[in-house]
């Protein structure tokens, strides 16, 4: 039986963001279902002030209904999710970016619910706390400089990570082009920020939240890297990777390599929707499409 995909996104972004991957998957044949996290697509807060003509006072103080949302809750709506999948089949679960934190912590939940799970430049905390990674050398040369630019108001009062990625400023373009999509067009670039929503959660985990051998270590699973990420770099990618596989050395990751920025793969989601396809007939036992 064809498995189904279950797609979860990463920071800031929602379903929205995998409709091209989900044609690419739908005509090699395969279900796909792209979840919306707790307070992200038609969830989130779209303040008046985030439209045209801004209101940066009004945008940087009103309140955001994913505050107080958890690490936790994505994980029960993602298991949600899964449940009903899993009585049509096999299941791979499939996460981006910060999506892969709550990979990390839905297979400590529930292995019996996914039969592959796949990290494409995802974050999947092993030795350390999810955000204490950022301090790790792996991370030296990542500039924070463009997601810090596009901050509107204090985390700490609003209770949420709130970016302004309607910006005009050109300087500030140019950073987020550069962190995210550098082998993109400028128009792909507005074209992606405008599927981004201004709001995210604050909760990264905690160490409960890392991966645990006896639970999702029983999972099969794939690391799909991102050779030209400079969000997440190959090198903290393939860290991920290592930490995975000495915590079961027994079912390592099945790696795969794109040429791809963070969001490029996305964009242009032929060769992702290719990999993720040769991971279905190996569960279905059909050939993979050409």
């Amino acid at each position: 039986m064809s498995p189904t995909f279950v797609l979860v996104h990463g920071a800031f972004a929602n379903s929205f963001s995998f409709a091209p991957l989900q044609a690419e998957l739908a005509l090699h044949g395969h279900r796909s279902a792209a979840v919306d996290l707790p307070g992200h697509g038609f969830e989130a807060t779209y303040p008046a002030a985030y439209q045209a003509p801004q209101d940066p006072a009004g945008l940087a103080t009103t309140p955001g209904v994913i505050k107080g949302v958890t690490l936790a809750d994505n994980a029960a709506h993602v298991i949600e999710v899964l449940e009903r999948a899993k009585k049509n089949g096999p299941v791979i679960l499939v996460g981006h970016s910060r999506g892969g934190m709550t990979l990390t912590a839905v297979g400590n939940a529930r292995p019996d619910l996914v039969d592959r799970i796949v990290y494409v430049s995802a974050w999947a905390p092993v030795d350390l706390d999810a955000g204490a990674y950022y301090a790790q050398p792996e991370m030296a040369d990542v500039d924070a400089g463009a997601l810090a630019a596009v901050l509107a108001g204090d985390p700490a009062a609003l209770g949420v990570l709130r970016a302004n990625f309607r910006t005009a400023d050109p300087a500030v373009l140019a950073g987020l082009k550069e962190a995210f999509l550098a082998d993109g067009t400028d128009d792909e670039l507005r074209a992606f920020l405008a599927t981004f929503q201004p709001d995210e959660n604050l909760d990264v985990g905690t160490p409960d939240d890392r991966a645990q051998a006896e639970t999702w270590g029983t999972i099969p699973r794939s690391y799909v890297r991102l050779d030209a990420d400079t969000s997440i770099p190959p090198a903290m990618q393939d860290r991920m990777i290592r930490e995975g596989d000495a915590l079961t050395p027994g079912n390592p990751y099945d790696v795969h390599t794109l040429s791809s920025s963070h969001l490029s793969w996305l964009v242009r989601p032929r060769a992702a929707a290719e990999v993720l396809a040769g991971l279905a007939a190996g569960l279905s036992g059909a050939p993979a499409a050409g």
